[in-house]
């Protein structure tokens, strides 16, 4: 049925896309940073041995074009260039797995990755969008990993109003050329979605509903995971003040077994919540953010938390330390004791933080923030044994300071510290264990264009 879907809908597009056209225009756009890191400690344990300060610099440039053939069709691309450590060592070529939000490597990622080809038709009945494109952001920016997927997306816009349907591919396991030994049918992993969108003055709303299927385990494991989210969400801004919020809720079976003699199902029930307040002043502003991203209660054989659907999402960074996606992405994971570890994005956590920022000058901004996290749920350092609970929730409190010169319109440059003092939860199961705090200093120069 879903092929039928597909199907049905491209040949919609094509039809309202049979127009003469002759290219036209190209337009560029992008953006390009330089940056140095510097971080005291590579773990959260004192003493380790291995897990020395580390300092680099590393850099990336975007770039993406536009092939417009007329206002109403479009060729979209984008590409990243040299994202790497300068000087550092060289991701492995011989490896197929996709960077972190990237459809190409991360060895390609170092030379040239395209991650966006795809066509953008603006027609009578609706904007339609076909190709590799941006996909997994919608509403704020809580629990959004922008990455690229084949999609096909039809919107309709109206002044104050949106409505769009969507179908991705997440991953394509049939038999084809590239992967000669599949031996099952229909084992693909899919996502349809349909969202509205609502604006009016200093505020909008708007819905995400979505299904997930995936028969990926079926051949091996013999079950499919089938489950919905719904993901509402609002921005108000009125005066000073501008709040936002967003609510995501995963619903379904995680294993759904086609015999109950290869195992009983897993019921999936996740919940995530997030809200923002800025009170903006002008030269003066303070703000501050909850989140709630449930975890997974080891003792039941529903899963309450799922760090792979359910987590804050790589593109919000909460703070310069602490499920920072930036850190993990050019550092990578800071291990505490035994199974602990910090690394981006968000998971299994109640976050609380308080900012306060000056703009002293038009050109310069200046904010600090205290945050404050501790753990939803305690896990289990070995599955099935409750004995190796986790002792302690607190992850610790972080102090940041971030601040950023406006250079000229395109270029500017940012410098930023950030101190956690590490909580017990990296202590794990060993009371006896030592956690210790972390610092990094981070500056960044960032061009646009």
């Amino acid at each position: 049925m879903k092929r039928y879907i597909l199907f049905l809908l491209l040949s919609i597009f094509l039809m309202s896309a049979s127009t003469n056209a002759l290219a036209a225009d190209v337009k560029f756009s992008g953006q390009f940073y330089a940056a140095g890191m510097y971080l005291d400690q590579t773990s959260l344990t004192k003493d380790a041995a291995g897990h020395p300060s580390t300092a680099f610099y590393f850099q990336r440039l975007r770039v993406q074009t536009e092939f417009i053939v007329s206002p109403a069709l479009k060729l979209i691309t984008r590409f990243d260039i040299l994202e790497r450590i300068w000087g550092g060592a060289r991701s492995n070529p011989a490896s197929t797995t996709s960077d972190m939000g990237s459809a190409g490597t991360r060895a390609e990622n170092e030379n040239i990755a395209f991650d966006w080809v795809y066509l953008s038709y603006a027609s009578k009945i609706g904007l339609w969008r076909v190709g590799y494109m941006n996909d997994g952001a919608w509403g704020t920016v809580f629990m959004d990993s922008s990455t690229p997927r084949g999609k096909v997306a039809w919107a309709y816009r109206a002044p104050n109003w949106m409505f769009t349907i969507q179908t991705a591919k997440m991953a394509e396991n049939n038999f084809s050329a590239v992967n000669p030994t599949a031996t099952a049918s229909d084992v693909d992993a899919n996502k349809y979605c349909m969202a509205f969108r609502y604006k009016w003055k200093s505020a909008e709303a708007g819905i995400l509903i979505g299904l997930g299927r995936s028969a990926s385990n079926k051949p091996t494991q013999h079950y499919k995971s089938l489950y919905n989210n719904f993901m509402p969400y609002t921005k108000i801004h009125h005066g000073p003040l501008k709040v936002q919020a967003e609510l995501i809720y995963f619903v379904g079976k995680l294993k759904n077994y086609e015999d109950s003699s290869f195992g009983d199902d897993v019921r999936l029930s996740a919940l995530s919540a997030w809200l923002d307040v800025t009170a903006d002043f002008g030269m003066a502003y303070v703000g501050g953010t909850f989140a709630y991203v449930a975890g997974d209660d080891p003792s039941t054989t529903k899963k309450e938390g799922d760090a792979m659907r359910n987590n804050g999402g790589r593109d919000w960074d909460p703070c310069l330390i602490l499920w920072n996606n930036n850190l993990t992405y050019w550092v990578g994971s800071l291990a505490g004791n035994g199974t602990s570890v910090n690394a981006g994005p968000m998971y299994n956590a109640f976050f609380y933080q308080v900012r306060g920022g000056l703009r002293p000058i038009n050109n310069l901004d200046i904010m600090a923030s205290v945050s404050y996290a501790e753990a939803d749920k305690k896990p289990w350092a070995t599955a099935g044994d409750p004995s190796s609970v986790y002792l302690k929730k607190d992850y610790g409190i972080e102090l940041d300071v971030v601040a950023t010169y406006k250079i000229t319109d395109n270029l500017a440059y940012m410098l930023g510290f950030g101190y956690l003092w590490t909580g017990d939860y990296f202590k794990e199961t060993n009371s006896n264990a030592s956690v210790s705090d972390n610092y990094l200093f981070l500056n960044k120069l960032t061009f646009t264009f």
